[in-house]
């Protein structure tokens, strides 16, 4: 874990109640998809984590929802402003999992650390699938960049405005897509009913309220095989197989 002070160079509206946050950091290459970062906001004392979503020389992208007072707050702070950051939490995604075919599976913006761990499969030229899921048109994000890199992409809603409607299990029926190792990130409901829906090997990033980001105060624990883990530090990503839904 090391602390730093990253500058805000954007933080904007994407999608409804949805905002890009690119940050000016140090080391970005040390940065893995699937690690999250730990965000002290004025006026708060618990930390937000955040998903990384991009990597890039000399900075990093985040994407976040405007749910609570915390980022409401953070929303509305300006290019320029430095925030106090935590990095080096969480385990990441295997993107050695994957032998030739990925499947990429996302609810909402379960599809931010999706989209890293993307770039870096086909970094290792590897045939890539995505299927996204969303509750309706106008919350989509990063639709055109899946599909830059994807060799498929596939849009579910719930309500039928975009893609497929339903689902991204319905999605995930109606493709039929070849793969060997799978990848998900989203609402727990939809990433158990995919770990179910999957016949194959695979890993789910979960997305758990977290207090301390570094495993010291136990308070964002799920149920494995093996017991008790804790998310920010043993997680957020596990194999399927250890999870107990």
């Amino acid at each position: 874990m090391e602390k730093s002070r990253f500058t805000i160079v954007s933080n904007r509206t994407v999608a409804t109640q949805t905002h890009k946050l690119v940050l000016a950091a140090g080391d970005p290459d040390l940065l893995v998809g699937g690690e999250f970062v730990h965000l002290l906001i004025d006026g708060f004392y618990l930390r937000r984590p955040l998903s990384l979503c991009d990597r890039e020389p000399g900075r990093i992208t985040l994407l976040y929802k405007t749910v609570g007072e915390g980022t409401k707050a953070l929303a509305s702070l300006p290019e320029g402003t430095s925030l106090d950051v935590l990095t080096g939490l969480g385990k990441g995604f295997d993107p050695d999992a994957c032998r030739e075919s990925a499947l990429l599976v996302a609810g909402g913006l379960g599809a931010a650390p999706l989209y890293l761990l993307c770039k870096e499969l086909k970094a290792q030229g590897k045939q890539v699938i995505a299927v996204l899921g969303f509750n309706k048109a106008d919350e989509i994000v990063l639709e055109d960049e899946f599909r830059a890199l994807c060799d498929h992409v596939s849009i579910a809603t719930l309500d039928g405005s975009a893609g497929t409607r339903g689902f991204v299990t319905d999605a995930l029926a109606a493709l039929q897509p070849s793969w060997d190792y799978f990848y998900t990130c989203g609402p727990a409901v939809m990433m158990k009913a995919v770990c179910q829906a999957l016949d194959g090997p695979g890993e789910a990033s979960l997305e758990e309220r977290m207090g301390c980001g570094a495993g010291f105060c136990y308070c964002c624990t799920c149920e494995t095989v093996s017991g008790a883990k804790r998310v920010c530090q043993d997680g957020p990503v596990f194999k399927k197989e250890e999870l107990l839904w």
